[in-house]
């Protein structure tokens, strides 16, 4: 039998140009805010935006006092859906449905949780997706750069509009760690508590570089257009350049040991005596799928301008250094670490707690054991639920 001669397509059908939810589709569970209507918000890169939007969802009932409010902060391809079915206006179950629930971990019979898409987001939050009310056209290309820190104090809005001045916690994975300690310097006085978890201080030189890569395969694909194709029709957008993107991060996300379990050399096409160049083996087939995954829900300029924020995450940045950062952080802190993971390898975090614990920040450490590489935080919720829920109980304790 003959096999492919030409790459396989991402999807029977044709992918969209952008995954973005837009004014109009259904809400879900949705909540919106818009800051910035008097004065435009100044970002930390030195533009700024007008009239931001942002989408965030809660679960649990706020207490009288709002002492019992955790912000959970999404990692680079999350939103703020991270608890709850997938469904009409919300293409895909919580990201964290196992940690988040009545009796989980982030237990909502006990605790108000609130998670809000980010600043460059796609799926509620103002982002490039989304319309500049002075063209009345998408940003496109003309969306600002934006950081982390730019992420926290619009997060910070929403506190402000739920009459939360100070979180119990606020925890998050991999880039929304970055977002935890963020908040944790930047705002030293409206947090009881920090949980960072498979995450950095600032993002390393091979953490870019991967980085680099991602976003590299979508600025040469040549239906990004410069980053102007929200006009483009299904199947002409640039799902190719996003799919890329996503495979290879996808492959930083996970070890060698799982690929290796999973898939081995299994084939999708079969290899007899006639081989040809686009023959996939099973592993080949797994990338497209979680590329062609992400294009359905995503925005290939939200991931560029999102990607670039972790490469900027720096939390010494005009402050002296980290060291100088770190010590506006006295709140109990909880750090969690992957034992497999190869893109935010358990040193990163470990140096984090030694630095906390030298100055003499309470600092609690726990590495999670589990084969999954980065996306750990993720999948073993079994063994994130117990310390998170333990950690935030002594936070109770300590403050009654």
């Amino acid at each position: 039998m003959d096999g492919p001669t030409e790459r396989a397509p991402l999807s029977a059908d044709p992918l969209p140009a952008s995954g973005a939810w837009r004014p109009g589709d259904l809400a879900a569970a949705r909540r919106f805010l818009t800051i910035a209507t008097d004065r435009p918000f100044a970002l930390e890169g030195g533009g700024v935006l007008r009239d931001i939007t942002l989408a965030f969802e809660t679960w649990g009932t706020l207490d009288a006092d709002a002492g019992n409010a955790v912000l959970v902060c999404h990692a680079l391809t999350g939103d703020a859906h991270a608890s709850g079915p997938s469904g009409p206006g919300q293409p895909t179950a919580g990201w964290w449905d196992g940690l988040i629930g009545s009796g989980g971990g982030l237990d909502t019979d006990r605790y108000f949780v609130v998670c809000v898409n980010v600043l460059g987001g796609c799926q509620g939050s103002t982002g490039p997706s989304s319309i500049d009310a002075s063209t009345g056209q998408p940003y496109a290309s003309r969306f600002p750069v934006v950081s982390i820190r730019d992420m926290v104090r619009t997060q910070a809005a929403v506190a402000d509009h739920l009459a939360i001045g100070q979180w119990l916690a606020v925890v998050g994975g991999s880039m929304g760690g970055m977002q935890s300690l963020e908040w944790a310097v930047t705002f030293p006085d409206r947090s009881r508590s920090l949980v960072a978890i498979a995450t950095t201080t600032a993002a390393t030189a091979q953490q870019i570089a991967w980085s680099s890569v991602g976003r590299t395969a979508i600025a040469l694909d040549p239906a990004w257009r410069g980053g102007d194709y929200y006009d483009a029709a299904p199947g002409d957008g640039p799902h190719r350049g996003l799919a890329l993107a996503r495979e290879v991060a996808q492959i930083t996300y996970r070890t060698e040991a799982v690929f290796a379990g999973r898939f081995g050399r299994g084939v999708v096409d079969p290899m007899d005596d006639r081989f040809k160049l686009w023959q996939r083996f099973d592993v080949e087939g797994y990338l497209d799928y979680h590329g062609a995954k992400l294009v359905r829900r995503f925005d290939a300029n939200s991931y560029l301008v999102i990607n670039r924020a972790m490469d900027l995450h720096d939390l010494g940045r005009g402050r002296g250094g980290i060291d100088l950062a770190l010590r506006r952080i006295q709140v109990p802190s909880l750090v969690m670490s992957i034992s497999s993971d190869e893109l935010y390898p358990p040193p990163q975090q470990q140096l984090l707690r030694d630095r906390l614990a030298a100055q003499g920040t309470p600092c609690q450490y726990q590495m999670i054991d589990s084969p999954d590489g980065h996306d750990g935080f993720l999948l073993e919720t079994d063994q994130v639920a117990p310390p998170l829920a333990a950690f935030l109980a002594d936070v109770e304790k300590h403050d009654a």
